[in-house]
């Protein structure tokens, strides 16, 4: 099972998909709560591995969510799908297809369409962080309280700092397809229970995750006013009783 670990917990598989420049580390302080509702697996993602994997190919949706596969069908029965932003366009682009390896999904601050939306606001920030920080202070520093402890976790640990788990061309790369693509017809294939959630300070486009809901299979939509992009570390209360709940409807479902 390339690229999956596993957390602890028994039963149903839950696999926890990270975001753009995530890893699955960063889910520590989820884990514990989650595996009393199955056996729980991180995910890491190709070009988020470590700065020194060589990861070849070129780099797009369909790379993503063949690794995915790949990884969710090393199991042997259908996985509960946790994915934030990138993590989760991809977890609901595998259940698309191939939905007998997906059993729900949870989809944490993600829209289908982000077209028209360019990566140059983003670029020259992401270019100009430094390779490593020295101290979990300058990390904090950069990023704030909340993603400084993500990021903390994603990052490379040496022996003198935190290094970056990849290329920040690489990162921006995959950032750049969803400016020239949509994802509304993957999301109009997915016949699983879906959780959504979206950030009061949403990284998406208003409405659409609205209207995920509204067009979608089996779906409970909430929005979380006071959290950002990263809900589950932003709110981590009001995330763990939304997923609790979502997950605990599911309990007697094969």
């Amino acid at each position: 099972m390339r690229s999956l670990t596993a957390r602890g917990g028994t039963g149903r598989p839950l696999v926890l998909v990270h975001g753009l420049m995530g890893r699955g580390s960063t889910w520590s302080r989820q884990v514990p709560w989650l595996t009393r509702f199955g056996a729980v697996y991180t995910y890491d993602a190709p070009w988020h591995r470590g700065r020194d994997v060589d990861e070849p190919g070129p780099i797009g949706t369909g790379r993503f969510v063949a690794e995915l596969e790949a990884a969710v069908a090393g199991l042997g029965q259908p996985a509960v799908l946790i994915g934030h932003s990138m993590g989760a366009l991809h977890s609901w682009c595998l259940a698309a297809e191939r939905p007998e390896l997906v059993s729900a999904l949870v989809v944490e601050d993600m829209a289908p369409d982000f077209r028209g939306r360019t990566t140059g606001p983003w670029e020259p920030w992401v270019h100009a962080l430094p390779v490593e920080f020295s101290t979990a202070q300058q990390v904090f520093d950069e990023f704030g309280p909340v993603a400084g402890q993500y990021f903390l976790e994603a990052f490379d640990r040496t022996p003198t700092g935190w290094r970056l788990h990849g290329y920040p061309q690489t990162w921006i790369e995959i950032a750049a397809e969803w400016g020239r693509r949509d994802y509304w017809a993957e999301w109009s294939k997915v016949r699983v229970p879906a959780l959504l959630l979206e950030a009061g300070n949403s990284v998406t486009p208003p409405g659409q995750m609205r209207r995920m809901a509204e067009i979608g299979y089996r779906t409970t939509y909430l929005r979380v006013p006071e959290a950002g992009h990263l809900i589950h570390d932003d709110a981590p209360q009001r995330y763990r009783e939304a997923v609790e709940s979502f997950l605990s409807t599911l309990a007697d479902r094969p």
